[in-house]
């Protein structure tokens, strides 16, 4: 892992404005297998939005954060201060971290957190990965304004599978809170009801014009006519998976969560917290407007209230004029909030390369079936206080009836010590407990169990995981992320999954490999992986709320025989609980 830790030094990263944040050249000179140095320095910062100034968390001074570039096969080394009153860690979504969970960042799973006035340094290597990443604090709901790119070009003379864009382009969806967001969780979770909702969706950090006080604080994208872009999309809202398009352009997806997919061409596209799009804009040689809409809204079937806005910014031809306004274009046509047969259609189109160059790796061969139930349930209301969750009780959410009890202490330290009691048990059930039409009638009992369970793994299993959604408080779609891994997303459905029928109909072919995908409203999603990754590696939903509410588990992974299949040993700044 390079030199000892106590001798490094880290110069500070780039405080770029926000709008120059926005445009990546295709920075040809970066070279490749390199030491990437970044210094975060984490604090508050005044930011103002919607009308009101608030204090939020930061780095370096830049909301959203700043941009971290490297090529495959670099080393990046983040060294972390932080300089608030609360605690905080860093999480490089989709980065598999192999051998090397210490840097995978998510609060008491892979490490304790950074504590007020405490450093601690990311040193990982990108390896065998390309494409658009993000990276966000991974601890209660600081990510809302901790978050930016983590943008890997491929190795030095290695095209693109597409041709060349004449420009690369991040634009990370958000969502902005009038309210302090850490406030708005902790009351949630005291009186057990749903959570506040955002007031905004935002485009780099800017709600747009749609919004009070907000025409100036507009994202514009300038253009010139008849290039292509690509645009690196990340959606990093805390709770709402987003519809995005563009008024009269269309939008060829080549890329997800960091995998080449077999292009196709949309209007509109479906994007869910944590999953990661490039997709390719072709500008008009034509254009019979100046400028056009971009704009994102929600999809949501929850039974809960939901930030129902939309967020515009500006596709902007002719650089040489002044931005135009976006207050009186027209908004592309996007789906209705609930259009589950838009998204269906959406996400039946993701299909692997599967190119000699990129193959589908997909197990084919299964060691472990585990089937997992996933969704919302209820805890009931303590003796001494009212609720004001479902008929009196408080909101809750669980995988398999199990809702992931946060330990006091990290479970990689533990594994790695092999020092469990108290700590984890690692008895997580891999079938549900309680069967029942899991998408028709909920049962009377909805309480769910608690615990710090995790399910072991042997190096090398091969992993079907088929998860499967329930109604019980309603049917909505859940983003499941799996960390220190990607997985192919081999089947999808509507329903209950059916173990006999569904299997037949599954693409063993060229599924599409994928870090983060959305457990359909009421269905199914059946993926496979290899667990050749050591350690303990969080699993959770991407909707913030219901990681809130327990909606997590980890997989345990033992080492290999070989040196090479074993556990790093922990940095020597590690911190401590």
């Amino acid at each position: 892992m390079g030199a000892p830790r106590g001798l490094r030094r880290h110069a500070a990263a780039s405080a770029c404005p926000l709008l120059a944040f926005a445009v990546l050249l295709a920075l040809p000179g970066l070279a490749a297998g390199v030491t990437r140095r970044y210094t975060f320095n984490v604090g508050m910062t005044s930011v103002t939005r919607l009308c009101g100034t608030k204090s939020i968390p930061t780095v370096n001074g830049q909301f959203p954060g700043p941009r971290l570039d490297a090529r495959e096969g670099d080393r990046l080394v983040v060294t972390v201060h932080n300089h608030m009153s609360r605690n905080v860690s860093f999480h490089w979504h989709g980065l598999r971290q192999l051998r090397n969970g210490w840097a995978d960042g998510p609060a008491y799973i892979t490490q304790c957190p950074v504590q007020p006035g405490q450093s601690y340094v990311y040193d990982f290597t990108v390896a065998g990965q390309r494409g658009t990443l993000w990276w966000h604090a991974h601890l209660s709901w600081l990510r809302v304004h901790l978050y930016g790119p983590l943008l890997i070009l491929p190795g030095l003379g290695v095209p693109y599978p597409f041709a060349a864009p004449y420009k690369e382009v991040p634009i990370m969806f958000g969502e902005w809170f009038k309210a302090d967001t850490e406030s708005v969780i902790s009351q949630a979770l005291q009186t057990g009801a749903g959570p506040n909702v955002s007031d905004a969706y935002t485009f780099n950090g800017l709600p747009g014009p749609t919004y009070n006080c907000s025409s100036k604080d507009t994202y514009t994208l300038k253009v010139q006519p008849g290039r292509m872009y690509m645009l690196r999309l990340i959606n990093s809202a805390l709770n709402d998976e987003l519809f995005f398009g563009i008024a009269n352009h269309t939008l060829t997806v080549v890329e997800a969560d960091a995998n080449y997919v077999k292009p196709f061409t949309v209007s509109t596209l479906v994007i869910s917290p944590g999953q990661t799009m490039n997709v390719l804009l072709t500008t008009s040689a034509n254009p019979s407007s100046q400028a056009f809409a971009m704009a994102i809204a929600p999809y949501t079937n929850t039974q809960g209230t939901f930030d129902n806005t939309t967020a515009a910014a500006v596709l902007q031809y002719d650089a040489t004029t002044a931005p135009s306004s976006a207050q009186n274009l027209p908004l592309p046509a996007l789906p209705r909030y609930n259009d589950t047969n838009a998204v269906a259609r959406f996400t039946s189109n993701f299909r692997s390369l599967a190119s000699a160059q990129y193959p589908a790796r997909v197990p084919r061969a299964v060691d472990r079936h585990v089937l997992f139930t996933v969704g919302l349930g209820t805890d009931p209301c303590p003796s001494n206080q009212t609720c004001q969750g479902p008929n009196g009780t408080k909101f809750a959410a669980s995988i398999n009836n199990n809702s992931f009890v946060r330990p006091r202490s990290a479970l990689l330290e533990a594994h790695y010590q092999r020092r469990y009691a108290g700590v984890l048990m690692a008895n997580f059930p891999t079938t549900p407990p309680h069967p029942f039409n899991y998408t028709g009638t909920p049962p009377n009992n909805t309480f769910v169990a608690h615990g710090t369970r995790v399910v072991p793994l042997k190096f090398n299993t091969s992993v079907e995981l088929v998860m499967q959604g329930t109604a019980i408080q309603g049917a909505e779609s859940h983003p499941l992320h799996m960390h220190g891994f990607n997985f192919f997303v081999v089947g999808q459905g509507f329903g209950n999954y059916d173990p006999i029928n569904d299997p037949a109909k599954y693409n063993l072919v060229d599924p599409v490999e994928r870090n983060t995908v959305s457990v359909p409203t009421a269905g199914w999603v059946a993926v496979r992986f290899l667990a050749d990754n050591p350690g303990v590696w969080l699993m959770h939903c991407h909707f913030d709320v219901h990681l809130s509410w327990g909606l997590s588990m980890a997989w345990m992974v033992d080492d290999g025989p070989l040196p090479n299949q074993k556990m790093l040993p922990p940095p020597s700044d590690l911190p401590k609980c």
